[in-house]
């Protein structure tokens, strides 16, 4: 039962017949009883039927509520204050709730940090776990896609013929394939490849599948054959921990990396694998980057050579490149001069305990 002072209250707003666009100038009205009714304005009945047999939008912002009568048709007003007042008596518990978060600042402030600190969580807990189940479950295809669609592209725009000498290239060529075949891929799962690397400059990288790009560049400044072994083996440790992998994947957040573990690549995905030069946008995490620098070291001295050789490239990159910042702050690398002391005492550790 509805109270005689919510009894007789009017809105005012436009009706609309049934199944037309006719509207009628008209008011609404919660009579004794809590009937509905809406009227012209000569006060004759247009539409009428219970609350309960009504339909009522809920409020949103400013925009215009709409009253739905059991015949269907429809009464709509601006005046929400009005109706939120009309049917406060009847109305459902709940009801409003939209607007009342939009009213409500802090509400609405505090619903913003829980889904910030949602978001977050998503990232550091949940990527990290699809990221190594898509690792698990990638076809073979997919790391050879990458690679040849990444090596097209720079070969087209970049890259330019290796003009390191033929002696060079097959020295080099020859220990590198010493280093791999006693990695778990052995030598035939990784490809040397030289390039003259222009606006790139020094430079080496691995790619998914095992292909591996040495510039000249990093030849020439290197200037020391050991040295070279020891970026190559840092490489093959990206590929072995399959670093580039998990970079890609990470940066197909985590509806790229749900459809790609369900098998359903949509177009954004496909883009990512398809565009394999998207991996050379993307860096390594400072641990990739250490796991890579102790996998040269072990792999070095496994193999007879110079596990010290990564540390020195590390110091040529700080004395000829200028990488002289001790702050890894925010970082998608180690600091080349921490990178430099934690390679030299692991190599140190390493060569002590072998002579032990």
């Amino acid at each position: 039962m509805v109270s005689e002072a919510t009894a007789g209250r009017l809105i005012r707003g436009v009706w609309y017949a049934p199944q037309t666009s006719r509207a009628v100038e008209a008011s609404l009205v919660l009579e004794t009883g809590g009937r509905l009714t809406a009227q012209d304005e000569a006060g004759a009945a247009l539409a009428s039927c219970e609350f309960s047999a009504a339909e009522v939008s809920d409020r949103v912002g400013s925009i215009a509520r709409r009253i739905t009568f059991a015949d269907d048709s429809v009464f709509e007003t601006g005046d929400n204050d009005g109706i939120d007042r009309l049917l406060a008596p009847v109305a459902k518990p709940g009801s409003g709730f939209v607007h009342s978060l939009e009213r409500f600042h802090p509400r609405l402030a505090l619903f913003v940090v829980v889904v910030a600190l949602l978001a977050v969580a998503i990232y550091r807990f949940a990527v990290p776990v699809l990221v190594e189940v898509a690792v698990l479950v990638t076809p073979p295809v997919v790391p050879v896609l990458l690679s040849s669609s990444t090596m097209a592209t720079l070969d087209g725009t970049v890259f330019e013929p290796s003009k390191l000498d033929a002696e060079t290239q097959k020295n080099i060529a020859d220990d590198f394939r010493d280093l791999a075949s006693v990695s778990a891929r052995g030598s035939d799962g990784y490809t040397l490849n030289f390039r003259e690397g222009g606006h790139i400059g020094p430079n080496a990288f691995a790619l998914p599948d095992g292909t591996i790009v040495l510039t000249d560049e990093l030849v020439k400044m290197a200037n020391d054959h050991q040295t070279v072994l020891g970026v190559l083996a840092h490489e093959i440790g990206h590929v072995d921990h399959e670093h580039s992998l998990r970079q890609i994947y990470r940066a197909a957040g985590v509806t790229g990396l749900i459809l790609l573990i369900g098998g359903d690549v949509g177009a954004g995905v496909e883009d990512i694998l398809i565009q394999g030069s998207a991996l050379l946008q993307l860096r390594h995490s400072r641990s990739a980057e250490a796991e890579a620098d102790r996998f040269s070291i072990e792999l070095m001295h496994r193999t007879g050579n110079d596990p010290l050789a990564i540390s020195r490239f590390l110091e040529l990159i700080r004395d000829k490149l200028g990488d002289t910042s001790d702050s890894d702050f925010l970082s998608t690398h180690p600091a080349t001069p921490s990178r430099i002391e934690e390679t030299r005492r692991y190599a140190e550790e390493l060569m002590a305990a072998a002579t032990d």
